[in-house]
């Protein structure tokens, strides 16, 4: 998830500036949610859910063209 990326790169942005109590962590502890979004996307890719998504994402996009498309041309919408 993207926020595991995020929150890694601001803890490791406040431990290079020495700011708060993040300068006393270790330097491996500031990197744990940078593995943990390692984890995150190896099992999202292995697991077919970043695929699944990707499908889910085109079919709407398919679907409201479509939608788009028939209202253009002013014919009747079917009912879902």
């Amino acid at each position: 998830m993207m926020w595991f990326l995020a929150l890694g790169l601001l803890l490791m942005l406040l431990k290079w500036l020495e700011f708060g109590p993040v300068a006393e962590w270790a330097w491996w502890q500031t990197m744990v949610p940078l593995g943990l979004a390692i984890v995150w996307w190896t099992w999202a890719d292995f697991s077919g859910y970043t695929k699944r998504k990707r499908m889910e994402k085109d079919a709407k996009r398919h679907d409201d063209r479509i939608q788009r498309l028939r209202k253009n041309l002013g014919q009747i919408q079917r009912p879902k």
